[in-house]
Formats: C-alpha cells, sequence, structure tokens
C-alpha cells in the first residue's frame, strides 16, 4: 500500500510516498482504509519539526482520516467491515500516521459515523471540533449575542463562522482577500474586515455601536492581542488558541486592569488540555458528527489530490491558498 512519510524535518520536500506492507489488525485492534486524509497546520508544524507533541521519526505526518472498517482484529466485536468511521490522531498514542492508504488503530479509537454522511465532510471535522470546544465552553450559563473571528476563511475560523451563526451569533471576522471575503460570507459571517485596508478595531466597534463583541477568538496573537481585548464588551472573552505573530509585546494583564470595568477575560486554549479528559474530547466530536448528519454544518473542501502529492498540499497550506479543506485521497 502506499504512504507518505517523513525521515528527517523540513520543507514539503521532505514528505516521500513510500510503498509499505498492508498492516494486520491484532487483538483488540481494526484496519481502517482511507477514504479522505485532511491536511493542516499540525501536520505542517510536524513536517517542520516544531510540534510540541511531535511524533518520532520516521513518522507518517497526517493527524486525521476518514474510510471504512475493513478487518477486525481477534476479539473485536464493536464493529463490522464496511463500517463507515472517523479516525483522528487525538485519540491515538501519539499524534501523526494518517497520510497512507490503511492504518491499524485500537479498537476504541474510531467515531462511528452515520452511512448517510459524506466521507469527504467528516475528514473536515477535527476543524469543527476545536472551534465547538472553544465555543461551548465559553457558552457554558451565557448568553452571548456576537462574536470576532479572526481569519474568518481559515480552517478552523470558517469552521467557527458555521458554528456561531448556528447558535444565532452576529459574526463579525477578518479576511485578507476579496476572494477570502467572500468565502467566509459564504459560512455565514455577518460582518467582514479587510485587516489590510481597514483598522479591526474601529471597525468592530463600529459595528457593534461601541458595545464590542461578547467573544474573540484570535490565533494570531502579536501585537494585536491588545486590540482584541480593546474590541470585547463588558464581561467578553478572548480565547487565544494559537499565537503566530508571537506574544503581545506589551504588559497583557497591565492592559486588562487598565479595562478593569469591563471585568474581561482572556482564555488560553489548546485542544490538548483535553488530553486529560478524553471522554469530554470524544463527546464534542459525536457532537460536531451529529451536527454534520443532521445537517446544521457544511464542511467545504478547497482541493483533493492524490496521497502522493502530499508536498503540493503542504505548499498551498503554507501560500494560503485553500478556502476550505484540502484533502489528500488514496
Amino acid at each position: 500500500m502506499q504512504t507518505v512519510l517523513i525521515h528527517k524535518t523540513g520543507g514539503p520536500e521532505v514528505l516521500e510516498p513510500a510503498d509499505v506492507a498492508m498492516p494486520v489488525p491484532g487483538p483488540g485492534e481494526v484496519l481502517v482504509h482511507a477514504a479522505a486524509i485532511g491536511v493542516g497546520w499540525p501536520d505542517v508544524l510536524i513536517r517542520t519539526g516544531v510540534y510540541k507533541w511531535m511524533p518520532p521519526l520516521p513518522t507518517s505526518p497526517g493527524s486525521d482520516m476518514s474510510g471504512r472498517i475493513a478487518a477486525l482484529g481477534a476479539g473485536v466485536d464493536t464493529w463490522t467491515v464496511g463500517q463507515k468511521v472517523l479516525i483522528t490522531a487525538r485519540e491515538l498514542k501519539q499524534r501523526g500516521g494518517c497520510y497512507t492508504e490503511a492504518l491499524v488503530v485500537p479498537a476504541t479509537a474510531p467515531f462511528p459515523l452515520p452511512e448517510a454522511v459524506d466521507l469527504d465532510a467528516a475528514a473536515c471535522l477535527p476543524n469543527y471540533q476545536v472551534a465547538w470546544a472553544m465555543l461551548r465552553d465559553v457558552l457554558q450559563g451565557r448568553k452571548l449575542r456576537s462574536v470576532f473571528i479572526a481569519g474568518a476563511a481559515g480552517g478552523v475560523g470558517s469552521a467557527a463562522v458555521q458554528l456561531a451563526r448556528h447558535l444565532d451569533l452576529t459574526v463579525i471576522g477578518s479576511v485578507s482577500s476579496a476572494a477570502k471575503e467572500r468565502f467566509a460570507r459564504e459560512q455565514g459571517a455577518d460582518h467582514l474586515i479587510d485587516y489590510r485596508r481597514e483598522n479591526l478595531l474601529t471597525r468592530v466597534l463600529e459595528l457593534t455601536d461601541g458595545r464590542g463583541v461578547d467573544l474573540v477568538l484570535d490565533h494570531i496573537g502579536g501585537p494585536g492581542l491588545n486590540d482584541c481585548l480593546k474590541m470585547l464588551a463588558p464581561s467578553g472573552t478572548l480565547v487565544s488558541y494559537n499565537a503566530i505573530a508571537g506574544l503581545p509585546s506589551s504588559d497583557i494583564f497591565g492592559e486588562m486592569r487598565a479595562l478593569l470595568s469591563r471585568s474581561l477575560t482572556l482564555r488560553c486554549f489548546s485542544m490538548h488540555v483535553l488530553d486529560a479528559d478524553p471522554s469530554l474530547r470524544r463527546q464534542i466530536m459525536t457532537e460536531v458528527i451529529d451536527l454534520l448528519a443532521r445537517g446544521a454544518i457544511r464542511p467545504v473542501v478547497s482541493a483533493r489530490l492524490p496521497l502522493a502529492q502530499a508536498a503540493d498540499a503542504h505548499r498551498m497550506i503554507e501560500r494560503g491558498d485553500a478556502l476550505g479543506k484540502i484533502l489528500l485521497v488514496p
């Protein structure tokens, strides 16, 4: 069977297609044949060697796949051959491993999918799992009216837009091009701001009549994080789930104290917090699978490439070309 491996970290060229023997499930394991394999930033971080949860080399960097059960190991009676499933490396002992035609996993790892669910759409759901984990956490006991989503056309960003609209929130997002603005609007965003031409803080306050938004989801960080605080409404929450522009240069706690009368919350979020609570992590994924099955969310596939073209998929990710999820197809 075909797989894609990295033997050393580096640029997209280190992704090497290889032919390997078809694995055989042992006791308590199942073999899953891949139908669609998701490509995302965690895969790029593994490939470049900067992922905090780096698997040992050589490895296949993929983090999620959809497919069907192909074989059962001894003692497995909870699955049937041919059943649709979703695999995410969050349920495995180590990250990565999914850029492959078939994968052996513990029988407890897959998520069952309704037969009517599209397997391409299912491979997009790990982004929705992240977005839903952030939204449902902030929603506990609160009624939110509005949200600002940085990078509203990105993978997690566009998933958050759809989920926020499902929750009847007014969605304001940032984008960097006309194409991304059109895409984010199609996902349900109410207002979009091109951060290259407009001041984000000024526009958010204008759009909310000076009140600000109840929630900000930000993966940029850097100096703009202070403006994210300033665009919050009273008792608002800023969730920082990445910091690709680095940390803010000023004292963020000092900024919060300067805004004391608004009683703001800053939350640093990572899905890895749920490594300590796998049952909740699985519950969140089960909830987004149900949302997909009911048509409440509509994952968008940007491109489908052959598995052997994983390097091209990574180049697309790094250039920011994808509007929706990039999939690899065995």
